[in-house]
C-alpha cells in the first residue's frame, strides 16, 4: 500500500513569519516547489503556497517589505506520513487547497501535493 512518505517532497522549503514574500518566493522558486512550510522555532505556523504569493503580488504591495504572516495559511492541516494518498486528496479537496504539509509527531517531513498524488494515481 502506498502511503504519503513514498510521495511527499522530502525537500522542504522553510520560511518565518517574519520572513519577506519576495524571500520566501526566492526560495520556493529555486527550489522548484509550490509552497514553503513557515515555522515558528519548531512550530508548523503555517503554509505560503504560490497562490498566497500571486494574491500578495496583486495587492499592489512590496513584496519585499511584505511579511509572510499576513498572506499565509495559518495552522495548516498536515497528514501522517502513513496516511494514504486518498486521505490527503480528501483532505484537500475538501478544503480547498494544492499542497498539505506531512508531519511526523511535531516535525515536519515534507510536503505532499496534488499533482503528486494524480502522478501516483496515472502510474497505477
Amino acid at each position: 500500500m502506498t502511503t504519503l512518505r513514498d510521495l511527499m517532497n522530502g525537500s522542504v522549503v522553510t520560511a518565518t513569519p517574519e520572513s519577506s514574500v519576495a524571500e520566501a518566493a526566492r526560495s520556493m522558486v529555486a527550489a522548484k516547489v509550490g509552497s514553503a512550510v513557515i515555522m515558528q522555532g519548531t512550530f508548523l505556523a503555517g503554509i505560503l503556497t504560490e497562490r498566497d504569493v500571486l494574491r500578495a503580488a496583486a495587492s499592489g504591495q512590496d513584496l519585499r517589505d511584505s511579511k509572510v504572516s499576513a498572506w499565509m495559511t495559518p495552522d495548516p492541516h498536515a497528514a501522517s506520513p502513513d496516511a494514504s494518498p486518498e486521505e490527503a486528496a480528501q483532505i484537500m479537496l475538501l478544503n480547498g487547497f494544492r499542497h498539505l504539509p506531512v508531519v511526523e509527531g511535531r516535525q515536519v517531513c515534507g510536503v505532499v501535493s496534488l499533482r503528486e498524488l494524480f502522478a501516483a494515481r496515472i502510474r497505477r
